[in-house]
């Protein structure tokens, strides 16, 4: 699967100070991202605010995107009912996705049977390679291990996973469980390198969006085998993650990182609100220590 291979960016999804979607500025972000040689662009992430966006706005961000790049494009296509899940994910593959990202219902707490016939109807009801995306950050649960092993074996068009538990001990799990026939990405940059050291084909990093160039020559350095430098390059990322993801909130300080870098991210949408001045001037302080300012 050389398409679910390298470092992906979970972009965001830039908004005017209307709180609409600002079309052009997403065009220059996708075009950023390519020139900084990123492996494949993911839309509809967590970064991408989709909670927030409009049915009608998903699709038009899909699209958008699609039509700026030939990169590899995944696609989130999570919802709180499989109903809307297969929807969504039908409409996104019609205007280009390659594949589809989906995390588990977020509101209502799903059992282990309810997800494995959630994620069994769709990826018999799709023609798409589908990821599934553990977020327990953000949707209280963690897709147990006996269900991707159960859907990884059963449909062949499940053919990887995005995890953002950052527990590595969870990602060997995975990798001693699944092999080479399923891909295991890191959703969490402070374990990139780690779980390469493991096995894992990849990762879908929210830091990504704001030090791309560090996240590709991690990748680089690592399957160069300068594990001195691909060390290094960790440690800086873990320090731009700690500012960006964890201390503050996080699509605010990534757009407000973005915005110190002169890429034009725009403003969180409502009810997010941009980061105050003093934690702005901790994330420059940050970029600095890093070398990217």
């Amino acid at each position: 699967m050389p398409m679910l291979r390298g470092v992906f960016v979970p972009h965001v999804t830039p908004f005017d100070g209307k709180g609409e979607v600002d079309w052009e500025a997403l065009k220059g972000l996708v075009h950023t991202f390519e020139e900084a040689g990123l492996d494949g662009l993911v839309s509809l992430g967590s970064n991408g605010e989709f909670p927030y966006l409009s049915f009608e706005e998903k699709i038009r961000v899909v699209e958008t995107v699609r039509e700026e790049t030939s990169l590899p494009l995944i696609a989130g296509a999570t919802g709180n009912s499989t109903r809307e899940t297969l929807r969504l994910g039908r409409e996104l593959l019609e205007v280009g996705a390659d594949a589809l990202l989906i995390g588990p219902p977020y509101y209502f707490k799903p059992s282990p049977e309810e997800l494995y016939a959630h994620y069994s109807i769709i990826a018999d009801s799709l023609d798409s390679q589908v990821l599934l995306y553990n977020v327990p950050k953000f949707t209280g649960l963690n897709i147990p291990l006996d269900v991707v092993e159960k859907l990884g074996e059963e449909h062949s068009n499940v053919v990887g996973i995005k995890d953002s538990s950052a527990n590595i001990g969870r990602i060997a799990e995975l990798l001693r469980r699944m092999g080479d026939r399923f891909a295991v990405l890191a959703g969490t940059a402070d374990v990139m390198y780690p779980s390469w050291l493991l096995g894992a084909q990849g990762a879908v990093v929210a830091v990504a969006n704001v030090v791309p160039e560090l996240c590709v020559e991690l990748y680089r350095t690592f399957r160069e085998g300068d594990h001195q430098k691909a060390g290094e390059l960790q440690l800086k990322v873990n320090l731009v993650n700690e500012v960006v993801v964890k201390r503050y909130s996080q699509v605010s300080a990534i757009k407000a990182a973005m915005e110190l870098r002169g890429w034009k991210a725009g403003r969180p949408r409502l009810p997010s609100l941009p980061l105050k001045k003093e934690a702005i001037e901790d994330i420059r302080k940050t970029l600095k220590e890093v070398g990217i300012l």
